[in-house]
């Protein structure tokens, strides 16, 4: 992709996403994602009603009136996206690719994170460590990660979240708001997925295609078996066939989410037909209640 293109493609997509992030998100995004704690403000004069176990006595001695400690809420925190560059994503059969969606998905959170002044950066993954931007402010930031994302090129085939995971492992200093953006095509990154759950604050996004849910009636076609990966020959205009393939869907939608759910973090299933805008708000929603 040429320079200017990418530039143009990377304008559109802020214009698009920073207005929904500024005008829909802001509030919701402030009331899901919580800051680190709690941190010493200043003391002031009690008043009726303040909470006692807020008052200093050191204070309270010397002025001979009683004073309490203001809290504040520390709201600046360290956002990450674990996003999936791999080939699997340049799939789609409606109006996106996996990977425009993802992008869009990611600016989103990622201009709404902005607003609150949190650090945000990035891990781009197929099944080899693509780009690494650490946590950083700014609008410059978020530009450079949906640069990124356009005019990421990968030859890779495959998805390994697993070394992402132990990648951002590595690479992480603090608690941090993890959102792993991917198809979850893979296997075998449990282990990595309950490592992260323990430390940091872990949110997945599963975007799919309505393509992958249902097998199209192609006739014979050659496929490779995912398992022994040899080649075999699909009669796709099979019912039990496609009755098989809709099954094997569905029970990796539900392992999946049952997965998060044992690691006590959260999924959300989004297909690229859906309004991506109604899902957030309402998975925001959620998060705060």
């Amino acid at each position: 992709m040429e320079v200017n293109e990418i530039l143009k493609k990377v304008k559109k997509i802020e214009i698009k996403t920073k207005a929904i992030s500024q005008h829909l998100f802001s509030g919701e995004y402030h009331s899901a994602f919580k800051g680190r704690g709690m941190s010493f403000s200043e003391v002031r004069e009690y008043s009726y009603g303040d909470d006692i176990r807020h008052i200093d006595w050191n204070v309270t001695a010397r002025t001979n009136f009683p004073h309490i400690k203001v809290f504040e809420e520390e709201r600046e925190m360290n956002i990450m996206f674990l996003i999936d560059v791999s080939k699997s994503a340049l799939f789609g059969t409606s109006s996106y690719l996996k990977s425009d969606y993802i992008t869009e998905l990611c600016a989103v959170l990622a201009f709404s994170a902005m607003t609150n002044n949190d650090k945000v950066g990035a891990i781009l993954f197929s099944d080899e460590i693509e780009h690494y931007i650490p946590p950083k402010k700014g609008k410059k930031q978020i530009l450079r990660i949906i640069r990124e994302l356009v005019d990421v090129k990968t030859n890779k085939q495959g998805t390994n979240i697993e070394k992402a995971l132990r990648y951002f492992d590595n690479v992480s200093k603090k608690r941090t708001t993890v959102f792993v953006l991917s198809d979850f095509i893979d296997e075998n990154f449990q282990d990595a997925l309950k490592i992260i759950s323990k430390k940091h604050d872990l949110i997945g996004i599963r975007v799919y295609d309505e393509g992958e849910k249902k097998l199209p009636d192609l006739g014979l076609i050659q496929v490779m078996d995912q398992e022994t990966k040899k080649e075999i020959i699909l009669d796709t205009s099979s019912k039990v066939v496609q009755q098989k393939y809709i099954h094997k869907f569905n029970q990796r939608s539900q392992n999946l989410q049952e997965c998060f759910r044992q690691m006590k973090g959260e999924l959300l299933n989004i297909s690229t037909e859906e309004d991506y805008i109604k899902a957030l708000l309402k998975f925001f929603k959620k998060r705060a209640s």
